[in-house]
């Protein structure tokens, strides 16, 4: 699941996953990019009706904390690169997200997953937020419920794989 990581150009951490998914990049796309899609996996903790998320070049997105998290900061971002139903990079915060799909020879999906960051001592909790993420996308994609149980063990894992 996770193939890399490692300090950026600039300094900052980068955390690569790839996932291979039985579903075409079009199915997997608008798991992406549609907010109806997004609130069946993504971050539980947003309030998906008052979110922003246009998947178009430039477009600035909104990621609004629902009521029992607010002490959490309304998120901003903006929509960096985009090409249907191939790539999709947008900022949060000072995190960038790229999703990257490619079609397999099944009829399925490669998905490549990069996350950077500024800070490396954030990178055993990412990686075990991104690793359940992309699990529950999994599942979604296939009609199925994701097991969180293990986020605990996970963060473990990745910080002594990460150390």
């Amino acid at each position: 699941m996770l193939t890399a990581s490692g300090i950026t150009d600039d300094g900052r951490f980068h955390l690569r996953f790839e996932r291979e998914l039985g579903h075409p990049p079009a199915k997997v796309w608008r798991a992406l990019t549609e907010i109806d899609e997004l609130r069946r996996w993504f971050v539980d903790m947003l309030d998906y009706e008052r979110t922003v998320f246009e998947p178009q070049a430039g477009a600035e997105l909104l990621f609004v904390p629902r009521a029992e998290y607010q002490g959490m900061a309304v998120g901003h971002g903006v929509i960096t690169e985009v090409d249907p139903p191939r790539l999709l990079e947008y900022t949060w915060g000072d995190e960038t997200l790229r999703w990257e799909l490619e079609p397999d020879s099944a009829g399925g999906s490669l998905l490549v997953f990069t996350t950077v960051f500024p800070d490396r001592a954030d990178a055993a909790p990412n990686a075990a937020g991104w690793h359940v993420g992309l699990e529950r996308l999994a599942a979604r994609l296939d009609g199925l419920a994701a097991d969180l149980s293990n986020l605990t063990e996970l963060e473990d894992e990745y910080a002594r794989l990460l150390a």
